[in-house]
């Protein structure tokens, strides 16, 4: 653990831009025990762990992350991220022998009970996986699936939320003259992205959960990414998994850093503002991670 007024090693691999612009947002803090109101705290896990059949995921996590504010899942591979993000829409549930154990609240209701509609929470909790996933079919069709799955049918108001969806996932300008003439799939890596996330906000979520968004993107469709999160912090809560500490420094009010035990077994390490993460973090292996040591 790092002591006294020195900058820890964590910060040596950070440009002065990115640690001035973390100091700057360390103050959006995503957690109650960071000093956010109660009322604030959109999602939430008490002691969460995740198995497969015996094989224990991810083990014992509590946390909270605050309404409209963005959180980073970091850590080595195999420290259990993508398995934790899917416990806040129970994505989890489809992967055979998967079970949870413990807490996972969504204003403050435990998502986990039996009598909660799974479809009713991926509506409220929306999805974006690693790599763009459009459905074959047009601009249009692919936007607006989702709301037409619900039964609005009304061809203004969908063509209302199409448009809306688009501009908000910054596509429209892009796409607006070729909307039902072009196919999803013959979009670029990065407007793919954006048209599978523009296909989440047409169902009207209150979170969205983002595995590796940019992973398989240029670095330009990268920045377009990340500069689309931090528009959609405004409106929306975000979680993130992100094996790229940069990013997570760029966009994110709140970094959980996630490893491995010796059994395997993910667990967290350490939660909070971004800016004490990657600057001051509280324990050593945070600061090994942050700073290269290992992952």
């Amino acid at each position: 653990m790092s002591t006294g007024e020195e900058m820890p090693s964590a910060a040596i691999n950070a440009e002065p831009s990115v640690v001035r612009r973390i100091e700057m947002t360390s103050s959006r803090a995503g957690a109650e025990e960071f000093g956010a109101r109660p009322d604030a705290v959109k999602l939430a896990t008490d002691h969460v762990s995740i198995m497969y059949g015996q094989i224990v995921a991810v083990r014992d996590v509590s946390m909270t992350v605050q309404d409209r504010s963005i959180l980073a899942l970091i850590g080595p591979s195999g420290s259990g991220k993508s398995t934790f993000l899917r416990c806040f829409n129970r994505m989890n549930d489809l992967i055979p022998g998967a079970s949870v154990q413990g807490e996972v609240r969504l204003d403050g209701e435990n998502v986990m009970e039996t009598d909660v509609s799974v479809v009713e929470l991926r509506r409220r909790v929306g999805m974006v996986f690693q790599r763009p996933n459009p459905f074959p079919m047009s601009i249009y069709e692919n936007v607006a699936y989702g709301p037409r799955r619900r039964g609005q049918n009304d061809r203004r108001k969908l063509d209302e939320l199409v448009e809306t969806s688009l501009k908000r996932a910054a596509l429209w300008d892009e796409v607006k003259d070729d909307l039902r003439r072009k196919s999803g799939l013959a979009l670029s890596g990065g407007q793919q992205q954006r048209l599978c996330i523009a296909r989440v906000l047409a169902t009207d979520p209150e979170v969205i959960l983002m595995d590796e968004p940019a992973s398989a993107l240029d670095p330009v469709s990268t920045l377009r990414i990340e500069e689309l999160m931090r528009e959609l912090r405004e409106a929306y809560t975000i979680v993130i998994v992100t094996h790229n500490m940069q990013q997570a420094a760029r966009v994110s009010d709140i970094t959980a850093f996630f490893t491995m035990a010796e059994d395997r077994a993910g667990y967290l390490v350490e939660v909070g503002p971004t800016g004490q993460i990657f600057t001051r973090p509280n324990e050593r292996l945070t600061e090994d991670y942050i700073s290269g040591r290992f992952g």
